[in-house]
This record gives structure tokens, C-alpha cells and sequence, in this order.
């Protein structure tokens, strides 16, 4: 193989890295909760999640679904460790345990909703979310992780939509 070629899939990568960058600098004043440092993590996570899923536009969907289910499990986990309250150090651990294993029940489910990887991921990019950006309500941060989840998923299309393009140009 050339070094021409070896040096295409780096080079894409760079460049898309470098326009994320700049998309997540425009779209992060109009994100809520505000003010924000942005959410390109989010955003680069999926992205990476998009290959673990195959690569391609159905893994990306599948992605995509798990993300909003993990979303989910996260907001049913804070909500029943506010009911097991009574059992104070056990309450958030008891509604982990009890979401988690409905979840890896989900991966029995059919393929649009039964990839695990992007549904825990996308839990702990909530839980990420909620704990550490001030002002974070559970419609703040669901939106805005589904929006920047589907960018890095968006990215990871265009990265191996691009390849192929791009080496068979610098082949010639």
C-alpha cells in the first residue's frame, strides 16, 4: 500500500475532527443550560460508536435508539433512587442494579433497540451530564446529548463515506 493512501484515513479524521470542533464552538451558545463550555465529548463519543456498531447507517440508527434508551434508564434510575430513599446508601445502587438488568434484557430485543454498548454509554454520558453541568435539568441534557449524539454519529458516516473517495483520488 502506498503511503498515500495510509496517510488518507488520518488526514479525513483530522479534518472532521477539526470541524466538529468548530460546529460544537457555533452550536454550543444556542445549548442549553447555558452558559456551557460545549459538548463535542458527547459528540466524539458517538462518533466512536458509530464504528462499534459496524459502520453503517443501521448500526448508526441502532446507536442512536440505545443512546435515547440508555437516556432513558438514566432518568428511571434518579427518579426510583428518589422512591428507595428510605434505604439510603442502597437506593441509588438498588435502582442501578434494577435499570441495568432491564437494559441487557434489551440486548435480546430486535436489532433497532438491542445494542448495549450505545445504551450504557449513553447513560453514563447522562449521568456525565447531570452531575457535572450546573443548571441541568433531565430535557436539557437529554436534547442536547440526542443532538450531539447525532452528530458524532453524522461524523462517522462521513468518515467512511470519505475514504473511499479520497483513496481512490489520491490513487490516480
Amino acid at each position: 500500500m502506498s503511503i498515500k493512501k495510509i496517510v488518507v484515513l488520518p488526514l479525513i479524521v483530522a479534518v472532521l475532527a477539526f470541524t466538529i470542533q468548530i460546529v460544537d464552538q457555533l452550536l454550543s451558545p444556542v445549548m442549553k443550560p447555558f452558559p456551557n463550555s460545549g459538548f463535542c465529548w458527547i459528540a466524539f463519543q458517538a462518533w466512536a460508536v458509530y464504528f462499534l456498531a459496524g459502520g453503517n447507517v443501521k448500526g448508526g440508527l441502532k446507536s442512536l435508539v440505545g443512546y435515547a434508551v440508555g437516556i432513558s434508564g438514566s432518568i428511571l434510575i434518579m427518579n426510583m433512587a428518589g422512591w428507595f430513599g428510605s434505604l439510603q446508601f442502597f437506593a441509588v445502587p438498588l435502582a442501578v442494579g434494577l435499570v441495568a438488568c432491564v437494559l441487557l434484557f434489551l440486548g435480546n430485543a430486535p436489532w433497532w433497540i438491542s445494542f448495549i454498548p450505545s445504551m450504557f454509554i449513553g447513560a453514563g454520558a447522562f449521568f456525565a451530564f447531570m452531575s457535572y453541568i450546573p443548571g441541568a435539568t433531565f430535557t436539557t441534557a437529554a436534547v442536547t446529548e440526542i443532538v450531539y449524539c447525532i452528530i458524532g454519529l453524522f461524523y462517522g458516516w462521513a468518515t467512511l463515506t470519505l475514504q473511499p473517495i479520497f483513496e481512490k483520488w489520491v490513487g490516480k
